[in-house]
């Protein structure tokens, strides 16, 4: 009985992860999840980003500053998800920095490989000490449905973004949830047949799909 009490005590609050491409409408569905299954949720830094304006005016300039940027502020989040008793959901995962991100930057030239080597050493000692999620929620969408609704909500540092490098960040993302889902639950969506915000009742499906992962990780599936 007290072996039983102690398992139970040291079991984690349940922890999901909101992955996609730029566009692909990760922190509406954030917002949603973490209201319909009272998970707290963790945004990514991308209003008020001291960067983000630079980097799209100047990618080779300013892709170090901005991807060193979002790994610190995801890893101060992913701290306080390690130290939290309360399930969570995450606005894309401290991965998808490294593995998609990065390695596209240093891929097309922006990022020079001096820097690169340096931001991924960086990486891995910092996630050698982190927590995987639970599950992964994978938004997939095409480059054509991603620079649509980019030009849609109109934010005008995202104007400069190119077919080219939505369509390179795409097979990065396939590439890594390929091989990420050998180490952690995945769960792929089709973005390109959902739209949360004009079909409310897609939403539905996403959710019935999440109960089995979260009932199984200690959430009750329900609202309260």
């Amino acid at each position: 009985m007290a072996a039983s009490q102690t398992i139970e005590s040291d079991k984690k609050p349940f922890f999901m992860a909101i992955a996609g491409n730029i566009g692909v409408g990760k922190t509406t569905l954030t917002n949603k999840i973490s209201q319909r299954f009272h998970l707290q949720p963790y945004f990514e830094r991308v209003i008020n980003n001291p960067y983000l304006n630079d980097f799209y005016k100047d990618m080779d300039r300013w892709s170090f500053n901005l991807q060193v940027y979002f790994l610190s502020q995801r890893f101060i989040d992913q701290k306080k998800i390690s130290q939290s008793a309360e399930p969570c959901v995450q606005d894309r995962s401290i991965y998808e920095d490294a593995e998609i991100f990065a390695y596209i930057l240093n891929k097309q030239g922006h990022m020079s490989d001096r820097d690169y080597q340096n931001y991924r050493d960086l990486f891995f000692v910092m996630t050698e000490y982190l927590r995987k999620p639970d599950l992964v929620l994978y938004l997939k969408a095409s480059t054509w449905t991603l620079i649509t609704r980019i030009r849609k909500r109109g934010r005008d540092f995202e104007k400069s973004i190119t077919i080219e490098y939505l369509h390179e960040l795409n097979g990065a993302y396939d590439r890594w949830i390929e091989r990420f889902s050998r180490q952690t639950n995945v769960l792929t969506v089709n973005a390109d047949i959902v739209d949360f915000e004009k079909y409310p009742e897609h939403i539905e499906n996403v959710y019935e799909r999440l109960i089995p992962y979260i009932n199984q990780e200690g959430g009750d599936g329900r609202d309260k």
